[in-house]
């Protein structure tokens, strides 16, 4: 459990991200956890760190582009914690959808004898992706955030029978903005593997989005099958 500073930038919520370790500890002995790693800042950046890690190629675009310093940071900190545990296998939430493509790729290409597997996106009962963001949303807020899941999950099956992206895309924006999202930073179609943009779905991919609703940025992605 580490909340990573190198992922954010100067300018984000780094010192305000909620943080509950006692109560993340508690859950997870109830759920039959054998060991809870919690390393410090110093442990995992000690004095005059300078290595830095760039993976191309799917940290490109997405969140890429609006939290330009955010995989840079994961590449590292993943690249330690896996070196560190040396586990059989890691898994990683496929709500970070591009973060877990991130890692994989990075663990192939540096031959770090991992299996990274993907966990199905955790929700709440009305669909909204459990984040620890959610926090920042007010009640009113929170009522209105299922609908980033909602038009995903609309515009999929849409988008599976090869319909044209472009049109697609444009309804599901609108839909969020009338649900009284505010910046929308994207909804992308993207190739499952290679998160390139696609206008056509012939092979699995990808329906990503990310939106702000008032102090919270939400992501969320649903799979789209041909």
């Amino acid at each position: 459990m580490f909340v990573n500073p190198t992922q954010f930038a100067p300018h984000e919520d780094f010192d305000a991200y909620p943080r509950d370790e006692n109560g993340d500890a508690a859950k997870l002995a109830l759920a039959g956890c054998d060991l809870l790693y919690t390393p410090t800042v110093r442990e995992m950046y000690p004095e005059g760190f300078a290595t830095a890690i760039m993976v191309g190629g799917v940290s490109q675009g997405l969140c890429g582009q609006f939290r330009p310093q955010m995989f840079g940071g994961v590449a590292v900190v993943v690249t330690k914690l896996l070196l560190q545990a040396l586990p059989d296998v890691a898994i990683f939430g496929e709500k970070d959808y591009q973060q877990l493509q991130v890692i994989r790729r990075l663990a192939r290409d540096l031959d770090i004898p991992v299996r990274i597997d993907g966990g199905a996106t955790v929700r709440e009962a009305d669909g909204l992706a459990m984040s620890s963001r959610n926090q920042y949303l007010t009640d009113d807020e929170r009522r209105r955030a299922p609908e980033l899941y909602r038009a995903l999950t609309d515009a999929a099956p849409v988008l599976a029978d090869g319909v044209p992206a472009a049109a697609v895309l444009a309804q599901a924006r609108a839909r969020l903005q009338a649900a009284g999202f505010g910046k929308i930073d994207y909804i992308e179609l993207r190739d499952a593997e290679t998160l390139q943009p696609i206008e056509r779905v012939e092979k699995p991919a990808r329906l990503l989005a990310a939106a702000w609703m008032g102090k919270a940025r939400l992501i969320d992605n649903v799979p789209v099958a041909p």
